[in-house]
This record gives structure tokens, C-alpha cells and sequence, in this order.
């Protein structure tokens, strides 16, 4: 099923819109666009004058997907920010700069949406202090949000506001807005390292496979200008519809209270849900 609309001006042929994205919900590709257009007043501000990396899956979760980091054959009006990557190869990036654009990607089958950490006015100086809280089976999101509850304070010392969000998978992100230009990526670092000192039977700092089971890998090269995180509001390509959905830092701790993972799952209509009652939580971030 195709189908021509007008979006800001635009005019979108949108396509296969009947097919199965997520064929253990029976997700399809309309419901995909629907869900972001559902949620963009809240999405929108965080992909705003920021590259984009985009994780595609043309033929639903179940088939090959691919991050893509430059765009191509967008329309002439899609927003692009080029830049010189290594070597001075010249690179080309999604941005979203409205409803337009950002249905044109969902169009694409772009589920996935993963902005850098800067803005394109200033490329490459952070405007935010990123921990992505990874566990390793068989720890899982109870765990993850232990460490959250750990990094906090940590965060808070630096005079800086530290907000959880669901990764949408296992893990959860800590975000920290900045108010000024710091070395994100050696502060991140230490209080990677810190933690794991304090907390060698639950954290790690380092990559390594092999130290990761039963405890959470605090991953602070997040912070290199060279990586992104998914957004606020991204939906997940994984067996089922699921959402990075920022927190209250209360619901993380009643998580860890009550052990009970499935209290920081959340799909795309639990998000609008949330949206509807408690706004953006993730607002000015």
C-alpha cells in the first residue's frame, strides 16, 4: 500500500506501508510513520541541529539492517550538514528539521535514530556528558539501574543535572546537559573508572568481553565526537517495538526496590501515554 501526502509543504509518496516491521507484533511500516509523527513535538527538539546516524531496516527487524552514517539520494529539500571526516573525505549527514523530514526517513525504514552529542553550529564540542550503562547477561536493566542510581551523585558533584533514559534494550543512558564546554570524554573516563574501584562486583570501565557477564560496562567512549547516542523517543529494531524513553529518577529507584525489569520497558503507546501526562522529561536537555 502506497500513499502520497503533504507534510510542511512537502509532497512524500510513501511507500509499503502495509509491511510487517516487527512481525512478532505485527508492527508495520504505517504504524512506524505514525508513532513519530505522533511523537515529534517531544522528539523534535532533540534531533535539532544534529547529524544524524540512522540504523535501517528495509525489510523489518527480522532482516538485514545496517547503520547508515551518510545520507543518500534524499530529496532536494532533505536538510544535509557536510563535514570533513578523516583523510579530508568530505561527509554528508541526515539532519531533522521538522515533520517533513523527519517522515521522509521513517519512510526509509530509519526505526533507529542516533544524533551526535554536538550541534552543527559548534561541530564536535559536546553540549552533553553521555553514559551509556551496558550489562552484561545476566545482569540486565535491575542492574543497570543500580549503577544509574550510583553514577547520580557522581554526576551531580560535577554541578551538572544528570536524567536516565531506557536505552530500549537492556541498558539505560545518563544524560547531563552542559553549561559550558568541558572534556566530556576524560570526565566520563574517571567516573567510569571510579565507579568500577568502588564497585568491582558490579561495574566495569573497560570494553573487554571477558569482564563484562554479570556486571554493567559504564561506557564512557559515548563521549568521543566521533559516536552517538540513540535519541529520547527512538523507537529500537529489536523482536519487538520498544522505545528510549527517558525517567524519573524515582521510577529507577523503584525498579531497583522492587527488581522488576519490566517496569523500564516501554512501547511506542506507553510513550505517548507518558508524553500526554507527564510532558518531556527530558525537556532543555
Amino acid at each position: 500500500m502506497n500513499r502520497t501526502v503533504e507534510v510542511e509543504g512537502r509532497t512524500l509518496a510513501l511507500t509499503n506501508l502495509d509491511k510487517v516491521l516487527w512481525p512478532e507484533a505485527g508492527t508495520t511500516k504505517a504504524e512506524l510513520i505514525e508513532y513519530y509523527v505522533a511523537v515529534a513535538p517531544v522528539l523534535l527538539p532533540h534531533l535539532e541541529g544534529r547529524p544524524l546516524t540512522l540504523r535501517r531496516f528495509p525489510d523489518g527487524v527480522d532482516g538485514i539492517s545496517w547503520h547508515q552514517n551518510e545520507i543518500q539520494r534524499e530529496p532536494d529539500w532533505f536538510p544535509v550538514f557536510e563535514t570533513t571526516g578523516r583523510e579530508g573525505r568530505r561527509l554528508r549527514f541526515a539532519t531533522v528539521d521538522g515533520f517533513a523530514s523527519l517522515v521522509w526517513l521513517a519512510n526509509q525504514a530509519a526505526i533507529e535514530l542516533h544524533p551526535f552529542s554536538w550541534r552543527i553550529e559548534r561541530p564536535r564540542e559536546p553540549t552533553q556528558l553521555v553514559f551509556d550503562l551496558d550489562p552484561g547477561t545476566p545482569a540486565g536493566l535491575v542492574e543497570s539501574a543500580r549503577v544509574a542510581l550510583a553514577l547520580r551523585p557522581l554526576v551531580e558533584e560535577l554541578g551538572l543535572e544528570p536524567r536516565a533514559k531506557t536505552s530500549g534494550s537492556l541498558g539505560l543512558h545518563v544524560h547531563a546537559s552542559l553549561v559550558k564546554p568541558l572534556d566530556t570524554k576524560a570526565i566520563a573516563k574517571s567516573l567510569a573508572e571510579r565507579l568500577a574501584e568502588e564497585r568491582p562486583g558490579e561495574v566495569v570501565a573497560e570494553m573487554r568481553r571477558d569482564v563484562r557477564p554479570g556486571r554493567v560496562f559504564v561506557d564512557w567512549l559515548q563521549n568521543d565526537v566521533t559516536r552517538q547516542t540513540v535519541a529520547p523517543y527512538s523507537l529500537r529494531g529489536l523482536a519487538y517495538p520498544t522505545v528510549a524513553t527517558p525517567v524519573a529518577w524515582g521510577e529507577v529507584e523503584r525498579t531497583v526496590a522492587e527488581e522488576r525489569a519490566e517496569s523500564l520497558v516501554f512501547s511506542p503507546a506507553d510513550v505517548l501515554e507518558r508524553v500526554e501526562r507527564l510532558g518531556d522529561l527530558f525537556a532543555s536537555a
